[in-house]
């Protein structure tokens, strides 16, 4: 660790994996006192992806404390494509990144984070992709001393926690209707729900991920999911998750036989359905399997006292039949005043990728369909 102070507070940078394992406690202690963390801010799921996803030599995390207390922290690790940056730890995986910053000192810690930040940036862009407007990040980008640039980035959609029956008057009167209808068969036929224990997470786990490999067969399922590395971290994060609270793994099964299950992570105002997978016979059944999710998660949100439902990444047509609000996450690029040129280098390619991808879409139509194949054919 190398170390600078900031008044009464201390800025060191953390590049031993074994030191930011040691981190739990009070970094979940940091988490509940930063109102805007997600759970992709969570020692569970960022350690695990470490573990499954570092690289040696590359972690760098920049920690603020106060009279030993960790009061803030930027989770990041090293690249060098296509240029040398400092991302978040979580990578595609990862819905929403973020710093964190103790609310109640935020005043002393946020210029603190930002210099230690400076500093660890002396040779490379820091890019932090997927940040969710209110975020701390947000802050810190704007009393950032040096080159900076805010882009758009992925979409997500969020419906407000309400009763079930509200959020099914949000759809148009055909629609709500239909999914009554669906409902009814889905509890007709007998369907039950129940949520994992810590224990039966790694058995769960595995099902579950029969379970979407099934369900997305022939339709482009994300590769990515099939790999053994991100089982491995799904399994571990899960069963710290839900031993902490911070997730829940939920079975719904048929004649004692598991026909679908559904990851949600959790934060102090967020509840978001993270993964899922679903045998393709209950279309078979007339079961509407995400209609069932939802209405799981819209009666536990409630009763727990959040504020969001979270559809997550992604503007997929299902979720728009029920109205949601579409939040775009943002992309912050900083960089200290010498390395601004690259910046603006690195802006130029993201940019320029971007329009290129849109035009391709706009351009070919049956390009999201050989997209879906060449995925199947990687799975293969």
């Amino acid at each position: 660790m190398t170390t600078g102070s900031a008044g009464a507070l201390t800025v060191t940078l953390c590049r031993d994996p074994r030191q930011f394992a040691a981190l739990e406690e009070p970094w979940n202690r940091l988490v509940r006192a930063c109102p805007s963390a997600t759970p992709f801010q969570s020692h569970a799921w960022l350690h695990s992806w470490w573990l499954s996803y570092g690289r040696d030599g590359r972690l760098r995390i920049v920690l603020v404390r106060r009279g030993g207390e960790l009061v803030g922290a930027a989770p990041l690790m090293l690249v060098h494509r296509p240029m040398p940056l400092l991302v978040p730890l979580g990578g595609g995986i990862t819905d929403y990144s973020d710093v964190l910053v103790d609310a109640g000192h935020a005043g002393d810690v946020l210029p603190a984070l930002a210099r230690g930040l400076h500093r660890a940036a002396r040779g490379a862009v820091v890019d932090l992709r997927e940040v969710r407007p209110g975020a701390a990040a947000e802050r810190l980008y704007g009393i950032w001393e040096g080159a900076r640039v805010r882009l758009a980035d992925s979409a997500c959609m969020e419906l407000p926690v309400l009763p079930f029956d509200e959020l099914v008057k949000r759809m148009p009167t055909a629609g709500a209707q239909r999914v009554r209808a669906k409902l009814r068969k889905a509890d007709a036929a007998g369907l039950e729900e129940r949520e994992v224990t810590e224990h039966e997470v790694p058995r769960a786990v595995r099902s579950l991920l029969r379970l979407h490999e099934k369900q997305w067969r022939g339709r482009g399922v994300t590769p990515e999911h099939l790999k053994p590395r991100f089982a491995e971290h799904l399994t571990r994060a899960t069963r710290r998750m839900v031993r902490s609270g911070q997730g829940r793994l939920t079975e719904f099964r048929l004649d004692g036989k598991v026909v679908a299950a559904n990851v949600t992570l959790l934060s102090a105002g967020l509840s978001g359905g993270y993964l899922y997978g679903a045998d393709p016979e209950l279309r078979a059944r007339k079961v509407d399997v995400a209609s069932v999710l939802l209405r799981h998660e819209a009666q536990r949100a409630l009763a727990d006292g959040r504020e969001v439902v979270s559809f997550l990444r992604g503007t997929e047509p299902y979720k728009n039949h029920w109205r949601p609000e579409v939040v775009v996450n943002q992309r912050l690029l900083l960089a200290t005043a010498p390395l601004a040129p690259l910046l603006r280098l690195h802006e130029s390619q993201v940019t320029g990728r971007e329009r290129a991808v849109g035009a391709l879409r706009e351009a070919l139509p049956a390009a999201r369909d050989w997209r879906a194949r060449l995925n199947e054919l990687r799975v293969r």
